[in-house]
C-alpha cells in the first residue's frame, strides 16, 4: 500500500535539508535495500520496536519493516496559483500526494536569507494556504458554473446535493479557510474526492527550529500550535540541521547523539509516525523463520482485504486468519505459550484488522 506525504514550504525554510536527511536516513538493513524511486521521492521505514522484537525472537532470514514515501515538492512563492515561479509544477505535484507536511521556518539566522525578508511563520503559512485555497476556488467555481443551474432545474437529488455541497465549500474558501476545517460526512468526502482538491488534504506543520531550541517551544512554535489547533492539525518540531547530522551516523552513534541532546527520538521519526497516523494507517505483522515483515493497512480494513495486500490469491481464496496480538506474544514470550493461554484465535471474513495483529492467513485457490 503506497501512500505519500508531500513536503512543501517557502524557499530557505529547511525543506531541502529535511528531505536530504530523509533520503539518507535508514539506508535500510542489508536484507531490505534503500530505495529512492525518483530524484524527488524518498522511502523511509516506519519506526516500530515490535519489528525489532519479532526479529530477535524468530531470527528470520530477512526482516522487512513498513515503509512510507515522502515527496519533495518544488518551492512555492506567492502567485503560484497564477503560475508564478514553479507554481503550476507545485500544484500538480501536491495533487498527487495523500497528505501535506508543511515546513515552516521558526528560527532567526542572518546568514540564511528569508524569501520575504524576515521570520514570520504565520505569514509563511498563509502564503502557501492562500495559494492552495485560490487553486481550489477556481476548480469549485468552474464546477458550480457548469452544473449549478442545471441541478436546480432538474429533480436530480444527487446533482442538487453536490451543488449545495460545492456552495458550502466555496463559502469556506472565500473566508480563506481550508476545506479540511469543514465538518464533512463520509458521503460529502466521497463527492469531493473526485475533484482532487488541495486544501482537503490532511496537513502536518513541521516547525524547523535552531539546534539550541530543539527541546523547547519558542514563540514561533507556540504561534503555529495555536494556528494548527484551530483546524485540528498536528505540529512536529524538528531541527533540520540536526536531522541532517543524524542521517550520517550509524545506529549506535545516532542513539548516543540523541542522548547527548536530551532527545528521546529524532524529529524525523516523529514526523514519519505522525504522517502514518494522519492517513489512518496501521500495521499488521507476519513472522516466521523465513521472514518478519510489517504490512501497512488502512484502519477499518477487514481480514480478507489485508490478506490481499500480501497477495491477491490470499484474498481470493481466503478461509480464515490465525491471529495473535503482538501484546500477547510480548507478554507470554512464545507462540506456544500464547496458544496455551487461549489467546490465539481464528477470525473470519468480517474481522476488522487491528494494529499489531500477527497473522497467518489460511486460503485455498
Amino acid at each position: 500500500m503506497s501512500l505519500t506525504a508531500g513536503i512543501v514550504g517557502l524557499p530557505n525554510v529547511g525543506k531541502s535539508t529535511l528531505f536530504n536527511a530523509i533520503t539518507k536516513q535508514n539506508i535500510l538493513a542489508a536484507n531490505y535495500p534503500f530505495a529512492t524511486i525518483e530524484p524527488n521521492v524518498g522511502m523511509v521505514t516506519v519506526p516500530d520496536k515490535r519489528v525489532d522484537f519479532l526479529t530477535e525472537l524468530y531470527k528470520p532470514k530477512k526482516t522487512i519493516p513498513a515503509t512510507f514515501e515522502f515527496t519533495d515538492i518544488a518551492g512555492l512563492v506567492a502567485g503560484a496559483s497564477k503560475g508564478e515561479g514553479l507554481g503550476n509544477k507545485f500544484l500538480s505535484h501536491i495533487r498527487e500526494v495523500d497528505a501535506i507536511c508543511e515546513v515552516v521556518r521558526c528560527f532567526n539566522d542572518s546568514n540564511i536569507t528569508h524569501v520575504t525578508g524576515s521570520t514570520d511563520p504565520l505569514r509563511d503559512i498563509d502564503i502557501i494556504n492562500i495559494e492552495l485555497i485560490l487553486a481550489d476556488l477556481e476548480i469549485v467555481e468552474t464546477r458550480i458554473a457548469k452544473m449549478g443551474k442545471k441541478a436546480r432545474l432538474s429533480n436530480d437529488k444527487e446533482a442538487l446535493a453536490e451543488a449545495n455541497l460545492l456552495e458550502k465549500v466555496k463559502n469556506c474558501l472565500l473566508n480563506n479557510t481550508p476545506i479540511r476545517s469543514l465538518d464533512l460526512n463520509e458521503e460529502e468526502m466521497k463527492i469531493l474526492k473526485a475533484y482532487n482538491l488541495l486544501t482537503i488534504k490532511p496537513i502536518i506543520y513541521v516547525a524547523n527550529v535552531s539546534e539550541e531550541e530543539v527541546n523547547n517551544d519558542n514563540e514561533y512554535v507556540k504561534q503555529i500550535r495555536e494556528y494548527a489547533d484551530k483546524e485540528n492539525s498536528k505540529v512536529v518540531v524538528i531541527c533540520a540541521k540536526i536531522e541532517a547530522e543524524l542521517a550520517e551516523l550509524d545506529d549506535d552513534e545516532r542513539d548516543e547523539f540523541l542522548k547527548e541532546l536530551g532527545i528521546e527520538e529524532s524529529g524525523l521519526d516523529k514526523l514519519i509516525k505522525e504522517s502514518y497516523a494522519l492517513l489512518g494507517l496501521s500495521t499488521f505483522l507476519t513472522a516466521g523463520s523465513d521472514e518478519v515483515r510489517a504490512w501497512t493497512f488502512k484502519n477499518g480494513m477487514k481480514a480478507p482485504d489485508c490478506a490481499g495486500i500480501i497477495h491477491t490469491d490470499f484474498k481470493k481464496g481466503f478461509i480464515k486468519a490465525e491471529i495473535m496480538s503482538f501484546d500477547d506474544l510480548h507478554k507470554y514470550g512464545t507462540e506456544l505459550k500464547v496458544k496455551e493461554a487461549g489467546r490465539m484465535r481464528l477470525e473470519g471474513k468480517d474481522y476488522i484488522m487491528q494494529d499489531g495483529d500477527i497473522c497467518y492467513f489460511r486460503f485455498n485457490v
